[in-house]
């Protein structure tokens, strides 16, 4: 008991507040704030960069829907195909917020389970659609929204912090927290708050990405060159998948692991879906620095 009084307890209420027989959780909450601060950073960036505003207004619904289906599906696939993929009635769960039981009645229960590796996969897709719609220059989109990005993966986790999942290590750290809300078999242990460590890394790169953009619309003392590559070049969409998913390859050595077969993995399944996208966000960057460099 002495040596719990020396961690953190988490053990806030799931629901932020209340509107009549509806209950807003903190999750959705955290990621409703995620997206409508990417909402407004986007569009700040395209009026800086005088994108008509018309051609801005649908990008939210693409952005939301990619993301929602495919962090939702990625995370079906990739993390639980055994319950999903076993029968109609879990397919059906893989696409509405619901649960059926037993007696085959259903309840409401909001998408349990969401994978950011699905989720950016959803999010590239619907960006081609966007641009094939709207023909705004592919790697304009994908850069802009590469700037936002931070902000809302920032509040995914914090999302994921005030629901206790996604829990780090036993560890005797002095800022360990004790996820009181959390799994049964965790709740009374020491752990890494492995979300929090995410949340402030995707918040610093949001602030890094913000410092770059405007190094790029200032050129050098002896060159009208800018320091640093402009948004359209890709460079800004290879940093955010290299730097989130090489932190993410990182920081899952604090985690637990989140489905019984990772055990028997060298590497858990965050660690392996995160090493193309490490890859391919390096190849991005080094493609938009030589561009700068001609």
């Amino acid at each position: 008991m002495l040596n719990q009084l020396l961690y953190i307890t988490w053990d806030p209420n799931l629901v932020a507040f209340e509107i009549g027989p509806l209950s807003i959780r903190w999750y959705s909450l955290c990621w409703l704030i995620g997206l409508a601060l990417a909402y407004f950073v986007v569009r700040q960036l395209f009026k800086d960069q005088k994108i008509p505003d018309e051609k801005f207004d649908p990008l939210f619904i693409y952005c939301f829907l990619g993301i929602l289906v495919g962090a939702r599906l990625g995370h079906c696939i990739f993390y639980e195909p055994e319950y999903f993929l076993s029968s109609g009635k879990h397919m059906v769960e893989m696409i509405l917020p619901i649960k059926f039981s037993a007696d085959g009645d259903w309840h409401l229960t909001g998408y349990e389970g969401l994978a950011s590796h699905g989720g950016t996969l959803g999010l590239i897709l619907a960006l081609l659609l966007y641009v094939k719609r709207t023909g705004v220059k592919l790697w304009t989109v994908l850069d802009n929204i590469a700037i936002a990005t931070g902000t809302t993966a920032c509040f995914i986790r914090l999302g994921n912090l005030m629901n206790s999942e996604i829990v780090g290590k036993v560890t005797d750290v002095p800022w360990a927290f004790l996820f009181v809300n959390g799994h049964p078999s965790i709740a009374h242990e020491p752990r890494h708050p492995a979300q929090l460590y995410e949340a402030l890394a995707y918040a610093l790169l949001f602030i890094i990405m913000i410092i770059l953009y405007k190094k790029s619309k200032q050129p050098t003392a002896n060159s009208q060159q800018p320091a640093v590559p402009q948004v359209g070049t890709g460079f800004y969409f290879g940093l955010c998948l290299f730097y989130i998913f090489l932190f993410r390859f990182f920081i899952e050595y604090t985690k637990e692991i989140q489905v019984d077969f990772e055990a028997g993995l060298p590497l858990d399944m965050g660690q392996i879906l995160s090493l193309p996208f490490i890859a391919i966000g390096g190849w991005f960057m080094m493609k938009g620095w030589k561009k700068v460099k001609g």
